[in-house]
C-alpha cells in the first residue's frame, strides 16, 4: 500500500521548467549550502532535472517517470520523497493535472537562495550550522565571502550613457517597439531571486499575538511582512507560542519602535537554548528517512502492508487516520517530544503511538509516551521493524509501566490491548473477553481505515482535477 502510487506513476509524464534562468553560483549553493540539509538523492534529482533543459532555454522536452527512474537508479517512491523535499525547501514547484487516465506535471524550478541571503535566513542557517557544526560553518561562510574593496580614497569618474553616445535626430521607431514584443504564450529568459522557504504563517497565530501587542501598547504596524516572515520562521523553529513571542518582540524594539531582525533571532535562540539546552535544532524529516525503510516493494501480507504504511506516512496523518479530526495541541506536543526530543525517526514514532492508543483506550499519555520513548531511543531504534521486535519484548516491562502508572488512580485492567503487529502470524484465536473484543474491534477499525487510505485520496485528487 505505497502512498506515492496515489500521487505518481512511473508512466506519467512530466516537463522541466526553469523559473528563472540559474548560473553557476546556483550550482555551489545548492552543492555547498543546500546538499547537506537535502541529501544527496534529492541533490541528484534537482540536478537531472536542471540537466534537461538546455543551455539558454527555460523548458525541456516532456518524459515519463521511468526515465528519471533509470537515469538515477531509484523507485519511484524515492523520486516522490526527494521531490517533496525539494518542495518543502523552496527550490521546486510541482504543477499536475488529469490527462485521460495519466497525470502530468510540469516540475518548475526554482533558484536558491543567494549566499547572503541563505546565511541571513534565520532558519535554513541555523539548520546547516546544526548539520555540518561551527568548523565547516565557518569555512563554507568563508568560501562564500569575500573582502569588500575600499574605494574611500578613490574619486568616480565613469561617464554617463550622454557623454558617450549622441541619440541624433533619431525619432521614436514603432516597429522596434512592436518588434520587441513577445507573443502571450513566451518569455525572455531572466535570473528570478528566490522565494525562499514556502512556509505557511497559517500555523502562527498572529491574531493572539496581535491583541497581546495592544495590551503592550504596540502598533500592530510594527508586524510588516518581513517581520512576519521572520516570526514564522522562528515560531516554527523554536516552537514559540504567540505570548512568547510577544516578549520576544518587545526586547527586538530599537529607539526607533521598529523591530531589529538580528536581535530578535538573537533573543529567540537564547530563549529556545535556555527552554530546552544549548543544543540547536536540526531538520528531521517528517516521514520515515528512505535510508531506514524496510517494506517490501510490493507488500504481500498485511503487517508488511502496515510497515509501508507507517514508514511512508507522518504521526500527524497516522493521528488523523485513526480519529478521523485533527489532533489536538498536546497530542502534538507529545508528538513532538518523540521526535525533537527523544530523536526517534517518524516510522518509530508511528509505531510508538498505534501501541500506545491501543494499549491505552485510545488515549494519547505523555508521561507513557517519554517513558518508552526515552528507552527506545536508548536503545538507538531506527527501523519500524525494530521497533516493533522491542515492543514484542519488553511488552510486560511496559505492562508493569503503566500499572504503576493507573494503580493510585483506577483499577488495573487485567486486558492487554496490543495492537494488530504484536501478535505471531499463526495466532488466529479471538478471546473472548468482553474487552479483548473491543480492542479487536479496534484493531479492525485501524486495519480498515489504513486499507482505505489510498481510495480516499484517490478519489479526492479526481475531483480536484
Amino acid at each position: 500500500m505505497n502512498r506515492h502510487w496515489n500521487e505518481i506513476q512511473p508512466v506519467d509524464m512530466y516537463s522541466v521548467c526553469l523559473a528563472g534562468v540559474l548560473h553557476e553560483l546556483d550550482r555551489k549553493v545548492l552543492t555547498m549550502l543546500y546538499q547537506p540539509l537535502i541529501g544527496a538523492r534529492s541533490f541528484s534529482l534537482y540536478m537531472t532535472l536542471w540537466a534537461e533543459v538546455e543551455e539558454n532555454r527555460l523548458c525541456a522536452r516532456e518524459s515519463n517517470h521511468y526515465h528519471l527512474m533509470n537515469f538515477l537508479n531509484i523507485n519511484i517512491q524515492e523520486i516522490y520523497d526527494s521531490r517533496l523535499q525539494l518542495e518543502a525547501l523552496g527550490l521546486l514547484k510541482t504543477y499536475a493535472r488529469k490527462h485521460d487516465e495519466l497525470r502530468e506535471f510540469i516540475y518548475e524550478l526554482q533558484p536558491p537562495l543567494s549566499p547572503e541571503h541563505f546565511f541571513n535566513d534565520g532558519m535554513l542557517n541555523v539548520f546547516l550550522f546544526r548539520k555540518i557544526g561551527r568548523s565547516h560553518f565557518s569555512r563554507l561562510k568563508a568560501f562564500f565571502a569575500d573582502h569588500l574593496v575600499d574605494k574611500s580614497a578613490y574619486h568616480e569618474v565613469t561617464r554617463d550613457f550622454q557623454e558617450v553616445f549622441s541619440a541624433g535626430q533619431m525619432t521614436l521607431d514603432p516597429e522596434a517597439m512592436k518588434a520587441s514584443l513577445l507573443p502571450e504564450d513566451q518569455r525572455y529568459a531572466a535570473r528570478k531571486s528566490s522565494e525562499g522557504v514556502p512556509l505557511s504563517s497559517e500555523q502562527f497565530d498572529f491574531s493572539l499575538l496581535e491583541s497581546s501587542l495592544k495590551g503592550a501598547m504596540l502598533s500592530r504596524a510594527v508586524l510588516t511582512p518581513s517581520i512576519k516572515e521572520m516570526i514564522a520562521k522562528l515560531s516554527f523553529l523554536y516552537g514559540i507560542g504567540p505570548l512568547e513571542m510577544k516578549n520576544l518582540l518587545l526586547t527586538a524594539m530599537d529607539e526607533r519602535d521598529e523591530i531589529d531582525m538580528e536581535v530578535l533571532r538573537k533573543a529567540a535562540r537564547d530563549w529556545y537554548q535556555l527552554e530546552k539546552g544549548n543544543d540547536l535544532p536540526e531538520l528531521i524529516p517528517l516521514v520515515q528517512p528512505p535510508a531506514l525503510r524496510t517494506a517490501a516493494p510490493e507488500p504481500s501480507t498485511k503487517e508488511e502492508e502496515l510497515i509501508d504504511y507507517l514508514e511512508t506516512t507522518s504521526p500527524r496523518q497516522l493521528l488523523i487516520d485513526i480519529s478521523g479530526s485533527l489532533p489536538s495541541k498536546s497530542d502534538m506536543q507529545v508528538i513532538e517530544g518523540a521526535l525533537f526530543q527523544h530523536k526517534l525517526p517518524a516510522g518509530v514514532v508511528n509505531v510508538l503511538i498505534q501501541y500506545v492508543l491501543i494499549k491505552t483506550d485510545m488515549k494519547l499519555s505523555k508521561s507513557y509516551v517519554d517513558k518508552i520513548a526515552s528507552h527506545w531511543a536508548r536503545k538507538k531504534v531506527k527501523t519500524v521493524k525494530e521497533a516493533m521486535e522491542l515492543a514484542k519484548n519488553e511488552h510486560r516491562q511496559y505492562l508493569d509501566w503503566a500499572k504503576n502508572k493507573q494503580k493510585n488512580s483506577r483499577k488495573v485492567m487485567r486486558t492487554e490491548k496490543l495492537p494488530e503487529w504484536f501478535h505471531k502470524k499463526d495466532d488466529d484465536s479471538v478471546p473472548s473477553d468482553d474487552g479483548q473484543m473491543d480492542v479487536e474491534a479496534k484493531r479492525r477499525e485501524l486495519e480498515e481505515k489504513i486499507k482505505n487510505r489510498r481510495l480516499k485520496r484517490r478519489v479526492t485528487k479526481d475531483e480536484e482535477n
